[in-house]
C-alpha cells in the first residue's frame, strides 16, 4: 500500500482518541510487524520534517498531538476562545445557580426581578449549567445546577470553595 503513514495519519486524525494499534492494522490489512514498521516510518517522518504534530503510543494504542514546542502558542490561540467575558446579567444568573441551586427559572427571576431566559440559555451553551430535574410543584418547572465545566472555567474543584455570602437581605431591606 503507497503512502501508509498518510493513511495513518489521517485515520488518527479523524478519530481524535487513541486507536488500537491491533486495530489500525486489521482495518488497514497490514500485519504486527508492517503497521509497527509503518508507525515508526510515520513517527521519524513527523520529527524530521518538524511538523505540527507527532505520533504518541500509550500501552497498546496510538494517538497524534500537537508537538510540546508549540504548546504555547497553540495555547495561546485558544486562551481569547476559552475565556470569553460574559455579561453582568449571565454572572448574576450564573451566580443565583450556584448558591441557590438546584433552582428554577422562576427563582432566579424573583431574585433578579427581570426575565432570564437569555442568561440560562447561555449558561446552558456555555455548559454552565444543567437541567437536573423537575420541581414537584405546579407545572413542573425545570432545576438547573451548575456543571463541572462551571468549576473549571472559574478554577474551583467544588462549590464549597465559593466565597461565602449572606442569602437573606438584612432586616428593612425586605420588601423594598
Amino acid at each position: 500500500m503507497e503512502n501508509i503513514g498518510a493513511v495513518i495519519e489521517a485515520i488518527l486524525f479523524v478519530a481524535g482518541d487513541p486507536v488500537r494499534v491491533e486495530d489500525l492494522a486489521h482495518a488497514m490489512n497490514l500485519t504486527s510487524s508492517e503497521m509497527a514498521e509503518a508507525l515508526e516510518a510515520l513517527s521519524d517522518h513527523l520529527t524530521l520534517e518538524n511538523r505540527g504534530i507527532q505520533l504518541n503510543r500509550n500501552g497498546e494504542s496510538v494517538f497524534l498531538s500537537i508537538r510540546p514546542a508549540f504548546a504555547p502558542q497553540v495555547e495561546a490561540f485558544l486562551q481569547p476562545l476559552q475565556k470569553r467575558p460574559l455579561s453582568q446579567a449571565v454572572l448574576e444568573t450564573l451566580s443565583i445557580v450556584a448558591y441557590r441551586q438546584p433552582c428554577t427559572r422562576g427563582d432566579i427571576e424573583a431574585i433578579r426581578g427581570v426575565k432570564c431566559d437569555y442568561s440560562v440559555q447561555s449558561l446552558l451553551n456555555k455548559g454552565f449549567i444543567e437541567e437536573c430535574g423537575q420541581r414537584e410543584t405546579l407545572g413542573r418547572p425545570t432545576l438547573y445546577r451548575t456543571t463541572d465545566a462551571f468549576l473549571q472555567h472559574f478554577g474551583i474543584e467544588s462549590l464549597d470553595e465559593l466565597p461565602s455570602i449572606d442569602l437573606n437581605p438584612p432586616e428593612g431591606e425586605i420588601g423594598t
